[in-house]
C-alpha cells in the first residue's frame, strides 16, 4: 500500500490543490483520504486501491466545497471579509527542468500557466473528470463510480471541460 500511495501521491496533491485553490486544504484533503484508504481497504485488491482512493478523494473534496458554501453564506450574512486569502499559484508545485532551450522552456511555462488558470476556472465535476480520465488514465467506468455518477455524467462533464479547456488554450495552439 506505502509503494501505491507514493506513487499517486503528487497527482492527488495537484487534483486537490486545483480544486480548493489552497496547499494546505490540498494536503489536509489528501492525507485524510490516504488515511480513510489505508484504514478501510488495505485488505482489499491491489487492482481496486486506484478506483477507491480516487472515490475517497472526491468525497473528500466536495465535503470541503460543502463546507467552503456554508462559510461564505455566514461570512456574507455577518458581512465578515476574510482578509487573510491563503491561496498558492499552483504552479509554484511544478519542478523546474533545466534541460530545455530558453524559448521552449517560456512557451511551456506560459502553456503551464494558462493551463492551470483554466483548469482552477472549470466548475469542480468538470475538473475531476478530466483529472481522473487524463491524468489519472481512469476510463469512463471506473470514473463514474468514482464520481458517483452515470457515465453519461462523466461524458457530458468532460465533453464540457474540453470545450472550456479549448477556448481559454486556444492561443497556444500551433
Amino acid at each position: 500500500m506505502q509503494v501505491f500511495l507514493a506513487e499517486i501521491e503528487s497527482r492527488a496533491f495537484r487534483m486537490a490543490q486545483l480544486a480548493t485553490g489552497n496547499r494546505d486544504d490540498a494536503l489536509d484533503i489528501v492525507q485524510d483520504a490516504m488515511m480513510k484508504l489505508v484504514q478501510k481497504y488495505s485488505g482489499h485488491d491491489k487492482t481496486t486501491w486506484k478506483p477507491l482512493f480516487y472515490s475517497i478523494l472526491e468525497s473528500r473534496i466536495l465535503d470541503w466545497h460543502r463546507r467552503q458554501q456554508v462559510r461564505n453564506r455566514f461570512r456574507s450574512w455577518l458581512h465578515l471579509n476574510d482578509d487573510e486569502d491563503e491561496s498558492e499559484d499552483v504552479l509554484e508545485q511544478q519542478p523546474a527542468e533545466n534541460n530545455s532551450i530558453p524559448d521552449f522552456q517560456l512557451q511551456d511555462a506560459q502553456f503551464m500557466q494558462s493551463l492551470n488558470e483554466a483548469l482552477s476556472e472549470l466548475p469542480v465535476r468538470q475538473q475531476q473528470v478530466f483529472l481522473l480520465l487524463i491524468w489519472e488514465g481512469l476510463d469512463i467506468s471506473q470514473t463514474a463510480k468514482v464520481m458517483q455518477c452515470s457515465e453519461s455524467s462523466v461524458k457530458t462533464h468532460y465533453a464540457r471541460a474540453l470545450e472550456k479547456l479549448r477556448e481559454a488554450l486556444k492561443e497556444h495552439q500551433s
